[in-house]
């Protein structure tokens, strides 16, 4: 079943629709208007930089076959429907659909198409881990069902209405990403997409700013299991203090994972190979056997050990054999968040760039540890920790000082973690300061020797993704043409 005008028209709260509609099927929903192609849908969202109301003539240039937006502006060439008033007998593209808010209208769209559909939906939430276990997750499922997930980081009100857009009959699964603020932003996603399991990584003080306190934060995330039904499941960390609440008001029964034998799902006999990947031994507690799992995988680091136990336990779930978690835990193509590449000087990148928190970042000092070569940690401001601001950078430094032969900090609030590693007795001539990412390149390059493991990590407006370009060895040139996907 594809999406057509008909859809569209009656997912935005059009009532007498005529035949005409349903002739013209949608190929895609794009935000972007230099993305559009052939019979998309553009949606016309206002930004804090640009409006896509005046990128619609852009849209329809490039083959747009119809448009959500709230106003139509001068010149637009197109047959506007009025979603308030009957639909017109006659169409011809490319038609504006004029609701009264197009953000509420694409929310509207994503909750009729996912109404229309009947698959499992999983909603992953947490303080950190939230993509690469939503990867994971994928990984297992599609061993055996056509899956859905939420592309990159498309966790917000807009991110995961797109991709429940993109539902079609053969998914029995989809597993979606949510990310959390403020309180209200996980129910009102839960609202669209009616998850039936809800897996909570861990609660820790990221967006603490924003939140406001901690209990905000645990009230934010807790969202997504009073949004379970009772038929669904709660996939709780036992390993956290924060997550375990949270069964206390489930409305679904409760799956335990972590790393002790309360749980139902848990793990022993952690080894982590550094860039070879981890090996640890699976316990499984069934009601009349318990069953016991060695296994290796392809991750990185012994935090990536919650990871696999998150995802093998929405494989218990849906009834996938042990071979087929395995096999999807072992899955190469899983995107996870962080990349190994070559680097500067003959040296070797670990890109942990996506964002940073002191969880995060003390997760990748572990996996820098296990690299057996000078490690030099590249570490930038952790923003949005509110009151727990010195307290998160300082945790980090004394971690820092313990894995890194050599420290470089990034930002005014990295003069907390470089601070704190002098004071757990880091030499100081192995501590070096920059006030930005041009600093910080100019000074790793200085120092960096053939051999060395360079780790990158801190919070996206730091621009700690320059420092990964411009530390990158240089690829091979080629005289082949380039091929674009």
């Amino acid at each position: 079943m594809s999406l057509t005008l008909t859809d569209i028209y009656l997912g935005l709260g059009g009532r007498s629709v005529h035949p005409a509609l349903a002739a013209y099927p949608v190929s895609d929903f794009v935000i972007d208007s230099r993305q559009v192609t052939e019979d998309d849908c553009f949606i016309a969202l206002p930004g804090q930089r640009a409006d896509g109301h005046d990128f619609i003539a852009d849209a329809i240039a490039r083959g747009a076959l119809a448009i959500i937006a709230h106003r139509v502006p001068p010149g637009v060439q197109a047959q506007v429907i009025t979603i308030a008033e009957p639909a017109p007998a006659q169409v011809t593209p490319p038609v504006l659909f004029l609701v009264d808010d197009t953000l509420i209208g694409l929310q509207q769209l994503a909750t009729y198409w996912r109404a229309r559909h009947n698959p499992t939906v999983i909603g992953v939430t947490g303080s950190v881990g939230k993509t690469s276990t939503k990867e994971l997750i994928a990984a297992v499922l599609r061993q055996r069902h056509p899956t859905l997930w939420t592309p990159g980081n498309y966790n917000n009100e807009i991110g995961l209405p797109l991709t429940l857009l993109r539902l079609k009959d053969e998914h029995r699964f989809v597993v979606l990403e949510m990310g959390f603020y403020t309180e209200g932003e996980i129910a009102q996603l839960c609202a669209i997409a009616h998850p039936h399991i809800g897996v909570i990584t861990n609660i820790g003080p990221i967006h603490l700013e924003r939140a406001g306190s901690m209990e905000a934060i645990f009230r934010g995330k807790s969202e997504l299991i009073r949004a379970l039904p009772p038929s669904g499941h709660a996939i709780l960390n036992w390993d956290d203090p924060w997550v375990r609440k949270m069964a206390e008001f489930s409305p679904a029964p409760v799956f335990k994972y972590g790393l002790t034998p309360e749980a139902d799902l848990w793990a022993d006999a952690i080894e982590s190979y550094g860039l070879a990947g981890i090996r640890f031994r699976f316990h499984y507690h069934q009601q009349d056997r318990d069953e016991t799992y060695y296994v290796q995988l392809p991750l990185l680091g012994r935090h990536s050990v919650h990871t696999a136990l998150r995802a093998a336990a929405v494989g218990i779930l849906a009834d996938l054999t042990w071979e087929e978690i395995i096999r999807g835990l072992k899955d190469v193509n899983a995107r996870l968040r962080i990349d190994i590449a070559p680097g500067y000087n003959r040296s070797t990148l670990i890109d942990d760039t996506y964002n940073a928190s002191p969880p995060s970042t003390i997760a990748a000092l572990n996996l820098l540890e296990e690299m057996e070569g000078r490690r030099i940690a590249i570490l930038g401001d952790m923003l949005e920790l509110g009151t727990e601001e010195e307290k998160g950078h300082r945790l980090v430094g004394a971690r820092a000082a313990e894995t890194t032969d050599i420290l470089i900090t990034v930002g005014p609030r990295a003069h907390w973690i470089a601070e704190e590693a002098r004071h757990q007795g880091m030499p100081k001539e192995a501590i070096y300061e920059a006030e930005d990412a041009d600093s910080a390149i100019s000074l790793a390059k200085s120092l960096i020797q053939p051999g060395d493991f360079i780790l990158v990590k801190g919070s996206r407006a730091m621009r700690m993704d320059r420092i990964v370009a411009d530390l990158s060895a240089p690829r091979a040139s080629s005289n082949a043409p380039s091929q674009h996907p």
